[in-house]
């Protein structure tokens, strides 16, 4: 955030050293036009019996819980008789308890057959696929499932399996870490005992750039996603921080401060040679994000006065003040929504930081956090409907983009720069 590149680069330029739905009667939601609708009612029992059946219960519950459209019905309501129906379904026991769909499954050693019902159609289902687990673990053949379901509904793809980065901050050290979305199977990406920042994932997920002061000199580095050997791609004098890859991978926005002052450039992302300055001002200009479709660049800036968004050509030109709630505005980052120019950022109001989105081409702007800790640094899941984000030494929590519902926490204790990563490769 704002005050981490701040402290950065007076530390930099001063020469000191840094520390270390509303359903409608076919019972099908499509919910593309990014509108506030009804969440659609869907049940998701536990099998009666069967290998892993209640891990298969969790982690579908928990996917379809942070999809975006879906509202899953608490088991303890359901009256229907599980073991007699099977994989088939009972519509009217249902309908009672007001679901719309119903997912079955059906697992043993070498597969999982799932169903999902929609009650208005009858007993036949409108979704079936089965998978094999053979060298395959449970949880990605449920990911694999949600996305489907989720595709069905709303013809877009899931984000179930993709993985979140974030900074795991400790005693005098911080650490990149990576985990999948929903927060099981966290690893450490960085592998040294200094400093480690503002994790990036590249498109394609196979690395994550991030700022180590491993030399002391706050550098920029390209590691594996999955970690290994780091490669250093920006060590110019001063500030190498805020990584954002450009959605071809080829290049990468960063601040650098190695002519006297934090300003926007672009390098190339192979050895961080410098493609072209971006900014030129007295202010500081930090935290780069570069926009789906590789046009614009959106960045931090105290030009005129508190720090604020703004927007400017990916080619460079004249930058144009995007956010004006308050005098606090950092940390941007953009809906992946094709046709939409969206970008949430962490803002400020009396002394806790929130989470919000701004519609640049409305100007409708949506309170993703309030009343609830401090919350910074937000990142868009790959499809457009989740928004991941920090709680101030809470963790990392999962929230709606279009402000509805309650965030659930995916991963507990002190973290901050959070980016998510691109959509699982099937």
């Amino acid at each position: 955030m704002f005050q981490v590149h701040r402290a950065i680069a007076v530390a930099v330029l001063l020469g000191a050293a840094v520390a270390h739905a509303q359903p409608t009667g076919e019972g099908v939601v499509v919910d593309v036009s990014g509108q506030k609708k009804g969440l659609y009612p869907i049940a998701t029992p536990t099998a009666p019996d069967g290998d892993a059946a209640a891990e298969i219960a969790k982690v579908e519950s928990f996917d379809l819980s942070v999809a975006g459209v879906f509202k899953v019905l608490d088991p303890v309501s359901f009256i229907a008789d599980l073991r007699g129906e099977g994989l088939g379904l009972d519509p009217p026991k249902w309908k009672d308890v007001g679901a719309y769909g119903v997912i079955k499954y059906k697992a043993s050693p070498d597969s999982i057959e799932f169903r999902l019902y929609e009650i208005s159609k009858g007993t036949t289902p409108s979704l079936t696929k089965t998978y094999k687990r053979s060298g395959t673990d449970t949880r990605t053949i449920v990911h694999r499932w949600c996305n489907e379901v989720v595709k069905y509904y709303t013809g877009e793809a899931g984000f179930f399996g993709s993985k979140i980065a974030f900074t795991a901050k400790g005693k005098g050290t911080s650490a990149i870490y990576a985990m999948d979305f929903d927060g099981a199977n966290a690893y450490s990406v960085s592998r040294n005992s200094s400093t480690n920042i503002l994790p990036a994932w590249s498109p394609s997920g196979g690395e994550i750039a991030y700022t180590s002061f491993m030399r002391s000199n706050p550098d920029l580095y390209v590691a594996p996603a999955a970690g290994g050997r780091p490669k250093k791609i920006s060590g110019q004098r001063g500030m190498n921080t805020g990584a954002s890859w450009s959605p071809d991978g080829r290049q990468i926005a960063v601040t650098l401060s190695k002519d006297g002052n934090p300003e926007i450039y672009v390098i190339n992302a192979s050895d961080g040679s410098v493609v072209r300055r971006i900014t030129n001002d007295k202010a500081i200009d930090t935290s780069p994000a570069w926009s789906p479709d590789g046009s614009q660049i959106a960045f931090v800036s105290d030009r005129n006065g508190g720090p604020q968004i703004f927007v400017v050509s990916a080619s460079g030109g004249a930058a144009r003040q995007v956010s004006f709630n308050g005098s606090y505005n950092t940390t941007p980052t953009w809906s992946p929504k094709s046709g939409k120019h969206i970008i949430a950022y962490t803002t400020r109001e009396g002394g806790t930081y929130d989470i919000v989105t701004l519609d640049i081409d409305s100007k409708a702007m949506v309170r993703i956090t309030q009343n609830a800790g401090s919350n910074e640094e937000p990142a868009f899941s790959p499809n457009g409907r989740a928004i991941a984000f920090a709680r101030a030494g809470q963790g990392v929590f999962i929230a709606n983009a279009d402000g509805t519902g309650t965030a659930m926490k995916v991963w507990s204790g002190s973290a901050t720069g959070v980016d998510w990563g691109p959509a699982p490769r099937e």
